[in-house]
């Protein structure tokens, strides 16, 4: 911005006519020609009234004369490349020393609430890979948005009713004999996924056995003695019947213990947990109220549906001919208890990419009823995650755990550090503890490293690489940079002094680079909640480290003997070694301070 000034203020002088500054265009000078930020001249040249080198020279001429900011400057063709003077971009290390949380802004008294929903489990399954890329998102896009600015509150919504559910609460009583997860030495969740498998195995069997009578598939899925009973089961369920209610409440008390387990070992959490199981009878009279007032309509067999053709989408069934209700009218539900509980100002959704439509037409409906953010809403749409052999299907078991997936990375961790010497005279308690920061960094920064938008596909012996753009490379740096800066505090070549800053140094390219990257990392910080986008955190934070790797190979810190040099980049070291953890921590990953 002070650049861009200058070149207002040249522009009148020379020229004698204002300009608006959006039409000072500056971006950063490419690496192929000398400079730190080009000015693009072509939309100046009707104020000029001179060629593009000619505008270009005199503008680069004039910032020389007026201000210290420049120190050099070249033209090619229409554009004019700007050099920043060694002194500003100490100064401006300086700035970015004497801020202990620099990239952050917090949230006043009057600050919008921004809500963020994840993970949204079914209780008939444990947590799989397609929920840690859910989660990690979820968990880091708070932060980020918390470190806009934002109040932010982390939901939750359980899927603890349905058809699913009653599913695995059948197969559990006719196969189970009593079987707990105490008994079993399994997780809740794990044993309760177990039985939902169970019930889609015993029920293509139950088809295939009809069909070998010669009954077509849709009239063997009709006569399914298995799916009746599934049935009837949601049916007593929603009736309050005593037995189904409570041989629910066990079996799902065995999933949320599980699920507990798993979000405390991937670091995420929630400040509020809503059940559908108490948020989708709030939705049926929210959509009775809506039938009241000619927002929705009735059919002859008295299901309920919203007319959305006017908004170019089509008509959608709220409510089924005998009363049930649907997932859309649970998203209403839980809408409406949410907006009682909190002040809402905007409401994002982490869901996969395969609901587009679901929430374009949720946001439809929240706004004719009445809610606040309705239109405003965000669907955090994201891509699916697959494996390299390829999808994963929940009902046949083949999916990957999210249990069995971070502890194989911790495990691969393990041996990893260990194979390369990484964990050489640690306690046994240190080397667990680095393995499971590393492993889980690991899986998170290759899921979040990517743009959230696109399909995946996560390769586990490619995430754990100690090079490359990796977490474990990132964290690596990072411990590389404690240890220089310890051995800096316990030496008698230590220089650092109780004002903490330096005067002016004079500067190599990759020292210069590192600060123009560290001056970067608030706008990082930004475009990452205004793009909604971890990706784009974890992608600068790589280039950081990168650069940051080759100063280190290139240039001495400790061995240096100017004394000044040496405690100016021991102190660009402790902030790009800050820069990292701040920026690892939005993306919810640890650093380790050994390794």
């Amino acid at each position: 911005m002070d650049i861009q000034q200058f070149i207002w203020e040249s522009i009148v002088n020379l020229y004698g006519q204002e300009v608006q500054l959006s039409q000072i265009q500056l971006q950063k000078t490419k690496k192929e020609f000398k400079g730190h930020f080009t000015l693009v001249v072509f939309p100046l040249l009707k104020i000029s009234k001179k060629n593009p080198e000619q505008t270009a020279t005199e503008v680069g001429q004039y910032l020389i004369g007026k201000t210290t900011l420049i120190s050099e400057f070249n033209v090619v063709k229409g554009f004019l490349n700007l050099s920043i003077a060694p002194a500003y971009w100490v100064n401006l290390l300086n700035e970015i020393n004497r801020v202990k949380q620099y990239g952050m802004q917090f949230a006043g008294d009057d600050a919008p609430l921004v809500m963020i929903e994840y993970s949204s489990p079914n209780t008939n399954k444990p947590l799989h890979l397609g929920h840690i890329r859910n989660n990690l998102l979820g968990y880091s896009l708070a932060e980020i948005m918390k470190a806009n600015g934002y109040k932010v509150v982390k939901t939750n919504i359980v899927n603890d009713r349905g058809i699913h559910i009653c599913k695995s609460m059948l197969a559990w009583e006719k196969w189970g004999n009593g079987e707990t997860p105490q008994s079993s030495g399994k997780k809740g969740d794990h044993l309760i996924g177990d039985y939902y498998v169970k019930f889609d195995r015993e029920y293509k069997k139950e088809l295939a056995a009809s069909e070998a009578t010669g009954l077509t598939k849709k009239e063997a899925e009709e006569n399914s003695v298995l799916m009746a009973e599934a049935r009837e089961m949601l049916r007593k369920w929603e009736a309050g019947d005593t037995h189904t209610v409570a041989l629910w409440e066990k079996m799902n008390s065995w999933v949320y213990a599980g699920f507990e387990e798993t979000y405390k070992v991937l670091g995420v959490n929630f400040d509020k947990i809503y059940y559908e199981s108490q948020t989708y009878l709030e939705g049926k009279e929210k959509v009775m109220e809506g039938l009241e007032k000619n927002i929705f309509y009735q059919k002859d067999d008295s299901s309920v549906w919203a007319d959305l053709t006017a908004d170019g989408l089509d008509e959608k069934l709220l409510l089924r001919a005998d009363g049930t209700s649907v997932y859309m009218t649970q998203d209403i539900g839980t809408a409406k208890l949410r907006f009682d509980d909190f002040p809402i100002n905007k409401m994002v959704y982490v869901v996969g990419n395969e609901q587009n439509y679901h929430f374009q037409v949720l946001a439809l409906l929240l706004d004719k009823l009445g809610f606040e953010f309705g239109k405003g809403l965000v669907h955090f749409s994201y891509g699916m995650v697959e494996l390299p052999e390829g999808k994963m299907k929940s009902r046949e078991g083949t999916v990957v755990d999210a249990d069995d997936l971070i502890e194989e990375m911790i495990k691969t961790a393990a041996e990893t550090s260990e194979e390369l010497g990484k964990l050489d005279g640690y306690s046994e308690e240190e080397a667990a503890e680095v393995s499971r920061i590393v492993g889980l960094g690991a899986l998170k920064y290759f899921i979040l490293k990517v743009d959230p938008r696109k399909n995946m596909v996560f390769n586990p012996k490619e995430s754990i690489d100690f090079n490359g753009n990796t977490g474990p490379f990132i964290q690596y740096t990072y411990a590389r940079i404690q240890s220089v800066l310890r051995k800096a505090a316990t030496s008698a070549t230590d220089t650092q002094s109780s004002d903490d800053s330096v005067s002016d140094t004079p500067l190599n390219e990759k020292e210069t680079n590192l600060i123009r990257l560290l001056s970067e990392f608030p706008a990082v910080v930004r475009e990452a909640a205004e793009s909604f986008s971890p990706a784009v955190i974890a992608n600068y934070i790589y280039d950081l480290v990168k650069e940051y790797n080759q100063f280190y190979h290139d240039y001495s810190i400790l061995r240096e003997e100017n004394e000044k040099i040496r405690k100016f980049r021991l102190i660009l070291s402790q902030n790009v070694g800050k820069v990292i953890k701040t920026g690892f921590a939005l993306l919810g990953i640890d650093v380790p301070e050994r390794m």
